[in-house]
């Protein structure tokens, strides 16, 4: 197999290529929860072979079994996404993050980008963050270019170094090309372990925005508000986890409990209450 199978969709219109990867810096399953959103009607226009990303001994296959009898294998898998909006085409790049072949998968992606016309390239992610659920989702933004922030918006300040992830080594190889590439990351609380939602939703409303397309996202606004009632149950059911969350409400850094302290409060909680179910 080809390490890329690409089935050209014909010309593009205005493409932004979207990118984000079920692992490092998708706290919350923001990013990922958002890039399937964004690609929800679309079709498989691109996919790469698993062998040459893949250690399925750190990423091992589903197997299927029904009645004794085994029916599937299912492989981690990294695709590309082609979803028309009423204004402009949309490239989604999603997949579980791999293990090889980083930069040759970041060089024939920007190898793809210059050949379709992409014209900007977003990543969405999450970042585990000291707030409460209560709050508003407050985003990071970076970029491959100064130029390309607005006045008002909340960016690393003087020079980080962290370990990466293979969506920054792909935006880092397209933004080569001369491509700009921008970063949306929001900030999830510490303690919720599952899909954000709230946090989808925000990097949906957000890509929207920045694009300007319409994207309806009435699922991701009920899963936010069920999640919401869900988180607030917990609160008014176990008083040592609302006082937790309202030290977060305080927003003194130097206090905030730590995520795993809140999350053993709510485990707690949970298992208490099934027990009287």
């Amino acid at each position: 197999m080809a390490f890329l199978q690409f089935d050209d969709p014909g010309p593009l219109t205005a493409p932004v290529l979207i990118a984000s990867f079920d692992g490092w810096v998708n706290a919350g399953s923001a990013g990922t929860a958002a890039a399937e959103h964004l690609m929800l009607g679309g079709e498989i226009v691109g996919r790469f072979d698993a062998d040459s990303l893949f250690d399925y001994r750190a990423v091992r296959p589903t197997i299927q079994f029904t009645e004794g009898v085994m029916e599937a294998v299912e492989f981690p898998e990294v695709v590309l996404v082609h979803r028309e909006t009423k204004n402009r085409d949309l490239l989604v790049l999603t997949g579980t993050e791999p293990n090889w072949n980083w930069q040759r998968l970041g060089r024939e992606l920007s190898t793809l980008a210059g050949q379709v016309g992409i014209v900007e390239h977003i990543s969405l992610g999450g970042i585990p963050w000291a707030i409460p659920h209560t709050r508003p989702i407050s985003m990071i933004e970076t970029a491959s270019r100064t130029d390309l922030f607005l006045h008002d918006v909340d960016r690393p300040e003087g020079t980080l170094r962290a370990p990466g992830s293979v969506m920054s080594a792909v935006e880092f190889f397209v933004a080569e090309t001369g491509i700009p590439t921008r970063g949306f990351w929001a900030r999830v609380p510490h303690y919720v372990g599952a899909t954000y939602w709230p946090a989808a939703l925000a990097l949906v409303e957000r890509v929207s925005t920045h694009l300007g397309i319409s994207v309806p996202y009435d699922e991701l606004v009920d899963n936010a508000a069920e999640q919401r009632h869900r988180l607030d149950e917990i609160l008014e059911g176990q008083p040592d986890v609302r006082a937790v969350v309202e030290r977060l409400e305080a927003m003194n850094p130097d206090d905030a409990p730590s995520g795993e302290e809140l999350a053993a409060e709510i485990e707690r909680y949970l298992q208490q209450r099934g027990e009287n179910d």
